[in-house]
């Protein structure tokens, strides 16, 4: 997994030996097999893995086919995910040479300014030459890979609108002096912050497709595990690497199947309206839960290897898509779940966590 065409990269600690965190991971992985969930928001502790668990998805995840020295990566077959400029070449009979390329994580600094991250327009070129110069930006870079804004909870709100904008339509669009150029943008958004330096704004949060909160581990045999772990990675990579090996190939080859099997999935309607139930008897303002929870639920039933959503795979991704629509107010804390826990529990009938851990604890 850390090496790839020949050519020596830097080790990336194994995903598959991260310990805990089991929110998150489940939300970067069912977000990867499939981006129209729309990204997700990493709200915690500092200090609790949350760009090494990033980056370490990113590692794992098979290479992609991209069009050879291309500023887009650009797909060699399918029109949604190739720019304007190579998808004109093809219909013009061009052979177009193709190349393999691992998925990428890009990071967006704090301090990015817009030109940075959309790219920009060089109006003289474009002016005496004729042709449209146009210099990528970040959107570009991160093209069907992920994009990681750490803090996303301290960056400009106006740019925090740009990102959304172009994961949700997957293009990204800029215009200067009358100069308009486009370029597809499919990525996979992943913010994190620390809740003590503040919340995102209600309106920009909703547009997250899911919410995790991480928490740092408190049990100390955890703590030791999780040290030893770093320890051992940071003194011999490759040996490390290797005692993980399988468990990669197998999660990396889960994922790969859950992306082919996902057309064939099929969600009961009679669940798509308990959905739809749960996010009305919750209040939650238009329809971005309702589709984001669907989508999750058939995700998820996609990595477990089956074609039909059943309550439990809902029940496992409800909380995670709702948690943060709930919020009316910028000034109230999110709910750790437990609203929707109870909402999910009356619609659908089932006993919450809660009320098992409860009844538990009669025998």
């Amino acid at each position: 997994m850390s090496y790839t065409s020949g050519t020596k990269r830097r080790a990336v600690f194994p995903f598959t030996a991260i310990v805990g965190q089991q929110e998150m991971k489940l939300a970067l992985i069912l977000n990867v097999i499939d981006p129209k969930i729309g990204g997700v928001m990493i709200m915690g502790d500092r200090g609790t893995g949350k760009s090494t668990t990033i980056r370490a998805l990113a590692d794992l995840l098979p290479e992609i086919p991209i069009v050879a020295n291309d500023p887009f990566n650009s797909h060699p077959s399918e029109p949604d995910l190739m720019s304007d400029d190579i998808r004109q070449r093809l219909l013009q009979g061009e052979n177009i040479p193709v190349a393999q390329k691992k998925v990428e994580m890009i990071d967006l600094p704090l301090g990015a300014t817009e030109d940075r991250v959309c790219g920009t327009i060089d109006i003289e070129k474009a002016l005496s030459e004729g042709v449209k110069a146009f210099e990528p930006g970040l959107l570009a870079k991160a093209n069907r890979g992920i994009l990681y804004v750490d803090e996303v909870n301290l960056l400009d709100d106006h740019l925090v609108d740009v990102l959304l904008d172009s994961a949700a339509s997957g293009w990204n669009t800029v215009e200067r002096e009358g100069i308009s150029i486009r370029h597809p943008a499919r990525f996979v958004l992943v913010g994190s912050g620390n809740p003590e330096e503040g919340e995102l704004r209600p309106q920009l949060l909703d547009r997250f497709g899911m919410h995790s909160e991480i928490r740092t581990v408190r049990e100390p045999a955890l703590r030791v595990q999780i040290v030893e772990q770093r320890s051992e990675f940071d003194k011999n990579p490759s040996e490390f690497l290797a005692r993980y090996k399988i468990e990669q190939e197998e999660l990396q080859q889960r994922i790969v199947n859950a992306q082919k099997l996902l057309t064939q999935l099929n969600i009961d309607y009679n669940l798509r309206v308990n959905i739809s139930e749960v996010c009305s008897e919750l209040n939650v303002d238009g329809l971005r839960g309702d589709i984001v929870t669907n989508h999750a639920a058939k995700a998820l039933t996609a990595f477990e290897g089956r074609t039909e959503v059943t309550v439990e795979d809902i029940q496992r991704v409800i909380t995670l898509c709702l948690r943060h629509r709930l919020r009316k107010d910028p000034l109230e804390a999110i709910d750790s779940g437990y609203k929707v826990e109870k909402a999910f529990s009356r619609v659908f009938g089932v006993a919450t966590s809660e009320d098992t851990a409860q009844a538990n604890s009669k025998k």
